[in-house]
């Protein structure tokens, strides 16, 4: 690997002038710049990123920790949060925890030991006693997404309003007739959208006098596999729902499939909505009813609150919740639906 001491033999310098001209430094003449920088060219030489940023005090690396980047919500994040930070010359790192709560707190461990300079973090249990003690002791910027940690008081948050739009979606529900309601959950209480969405449905059925049934709220670590096992435990039920609300996104394959299986239509015979428009939401037919959130926006959100602390913008940690709206389409049908043709 090519060295300082090289490039300035073969241009005929000093070490210290290659080190001022790649610096950027202010006083070096064109023509030392000329001929250091064609030394750089002539033998290959890459400066050692790592080793520059530490002697500055900083890498110019951002850790980004997932729950799981097959998540298509997850994976739109990330590429927005790679684009923001790139643009303010900061590369990212990202560990994916593949669903597995003792990866988050490997993450955070080890994105530290890289010495990156702040944390993005959505993570798989937001509840865990050994991830609060990782964050809380971390001494870089560190921005939730989509998460609530307690004790993390240093930590910024974006934070998308599950709560208020699940209410909106489960209420147009309740007004079309379907009293019958079934919500399938994250693994409650692990994380902010589980509990939050979990509080926006009971809100709406107390809103309008309609006991929660038992067991209408299912949850399961958001998988496909979970989504059609639960699908088939409520339809096998004695009065089984007229709807379902779909919670994390990667269940709605599993809910889809089991119907599929039992030949129940979408719209006709059982009404559906998700809390996340994901791309299957609007291609399926009929279109799926979803509750919709700018993933994009929210990870612009999350970069500039960590550039701000990062670049001494704003001291303190900052909280900003943004709004989610409900896209009602064809498969929220009213009662009583169509059972024959």
């Amino acid at each position: 690997m090519a060295t300082i001491r090289e490039v300035a033999r073969r241009a005929g310098v000093a070490p210290s002038s290659v080190t001022r001209v790649l610096s950027g430094h202010p006083n070096v003449s064109e023509g030392l710049r000329a001929k250091v920088l064609a030394a750089v060219e002539e033998i290959g030489y890459r400066p050692d990123l790592l080793a520059a940023g530490l002697r500055r005090g900083s890498s110019h690396t951002v850790g980004v920790i997932v729950s799981d980047i097959i998540n298509p919500l997850l994976a739109e994040m990330v590429d927005a949060l790679d684009v923001k930070l790139r643009d303010k010359g900061y590369s990212v790192l990202l560990a994916n925890s593949h669903g597995d709560p003792k990866r988050d707190v490997e993450s955070v461990h080890l994105l530290r030991q890289r010495r990156t300079d702040g944390l993005i973090v959505m993570v798989v249990d937001e509840t865990q006693p050994e991830l609060k003690e990782a964050l809380r002791d971390l001494p870089i910027p560190v921005v939730l997404l989509d998460r609530q940690v307690e004790g993390a008081d240093s930590a910024s948050a974006v934070l998308s309003d599950h709560a208020r739009g699940t209410r909106e979606l489960t209420l147009q529900l309740l007004d079309a007739g379907h009293e019958r309601l079934a919500l399938l959950s994250g693994l409650q209480g692990t994380t902010y959208p589980g509990r939050e969405r979990t509080r926006g449905f009971i809100s709406a059925l107390a809103e309008r006098g309609v006991p929660l049934r038992p067991r209408a709220i299912r949850d399961a670590r958001a998988t496909p596999e979970a989504g059609q096992r639960l699908t088939a435990e409520l339809l096998d039920d004695d009065e089984p729902p007229t709807a379902i609300v779909v919670g994390p996104n990667p269940m709605l394959v599993g809910v889809l499939r089991e119907l599929h299986r039992r030949k129940l239509r979408v719209g006709r015979d059982l009404a559906l909505a998700c809390l996340d428009d994901v791309p299957i939401a609007a291609l399926h037919q009929p279109p799926i009813t979803a509750l919709a959130r700018d993933v994009r926006e929210m990870a612009h959100t999350a970069a500039t609150l960590l550039l701000d602390r990062l670049t001494g913008v704003s001291r303190f940690p900052r909280t900003v919740v943004l709004p989610t709206e409900v896209r009602r389409r064809a498969s929220s049908a009213p009662l009583p639906l169509q059972v024959e043709d």
